[in-house]
């Protein structure tokens, strides 16, 4: 039994799959945000109670995977590069390996969601897979023949914190946070439309809100998301220029934007280097579960 947990900013999730990738547990809870021991206490609180509910001792007869909003550091071995700031400089694989007393893997929570969707999701028997993240951030991976391409620096995929690509002047480079200005993640995110949407009319309103405002006619909405679907289009471009993915799946809260489907791929070969683009754009086939799910396949 494969055991995975997806740690996110909102919540902590955890299932179980079989060697099938049939699921025989799940359970969701909220993330105790700002406060990294109640975060390591609440994992392993979940992985106790699906041991105790499956009958299973996952150091004997399985394996647990946990998906992060970061990377581990190759230098120091503590979490680098987390939205969930207060899982940065911290050795979590260590502290819960330490409580739960058993092998502990763990990957990039973009990387996992990538990599659920080529096992057996909707790249499933793709060569190359970019799975993104358009959410509360804005993350990617790369599978590559069923295997997550890494890197030597931990970084592979993310694409969320290279500038917006062929941006003009009307682009409003804001501040991103990981100190840089005008990153993918400010313009591709949920926050990042929203903040958008604040600049442009001084109220506020939820990702979710905006999308509904647009299709009810609302012209400051409409004109942000045909803004918007420009810099999604843009953006993924310069991934396919790079790795020239047979398949791109989205995921995220902004994945749900049906018309970014259809409207995007019009677009984005403008910028491809090539004569045709066949890149597959994607919605996931298991939504907001994906992450959990290749936590899983660790």
């Amino acid at each position: 039994m494969r055991l995975g947990v997806d740690l996110g900013g909102t919540k902590i999730e955890i299932i179980a799959l079989d060697e099938n990738g049939e699921m025989h547990y799940r359970q969701r809870v909220d993330t105790p945000k700002g406060d990294y021991a109640a975060t390591v206490g609440r994992i392993v609180g979940l992985v106790r109670e699906a041991e105790s509910q499956l009958g299973l001792n996952v150091n004997l007869s399985g394996s647990l995977g946990v998906g992060i909003p970061g990377a581990v550091s190759h230098k120091t071995r503590r979490i680098k590069n987390a939205n969930s700031t207060w899982l940065i400089g911290q050795d979590l694989q260590g502290d819960l390996q330490r409580q739960l007393q058993c092998e502990v893997r763990l990957a990039n929570d973009a990387n996992c969601f990538a990599l659920s969707e080529a096992v057996d999701g909707a790249g499933k028997g793709a060569e190359v897979v970019f799975g993104v993240i358009i959410g509360t951030g804005c993350g990617g991976g790369v599978v590559v023949n069923g295997r997550i391409l890494n890197g030597v620096n931990a970084i592979g995929g993310e694409w969320g914190h290279n500038p917006l690509p062929w941006a003009t002047a009307d682009d409003l480079q804001m501040a991103c946070y990981c100190g840089l200005k005008g990153c993918n993640e400010t313009f591709l995110s949920g926050s990042g439309l929203q903040a958008h949407y604040q600049n442009r009319t001084g109220s506020s309103k939820t990702a979710k809100q905006i999308v509904a405002l647009s299709e009810q006619g609302n012209i400051v909405a409409e004109q942000l998301m045909q803004d918007y679907i420009l810099w999604l289009a843009k953006g993924l471009a310069s991934v396919i220029n790079l790795i020239d993915p047979d398949v791109i799946v989205l995921g995220g809260g902004m994945s749900n934007i049906q018309r970014l489907y259809d409207d995007v791929p019009k677009l984005w070969g403008n910028w491809v280097f090539s004569d045709q683009v066949n890149t597959q754009l994607l919605p996931p086939k298991y939504g907001d579960s994906s992450g959990v799910r290749g936590a899983a396949w660790l």
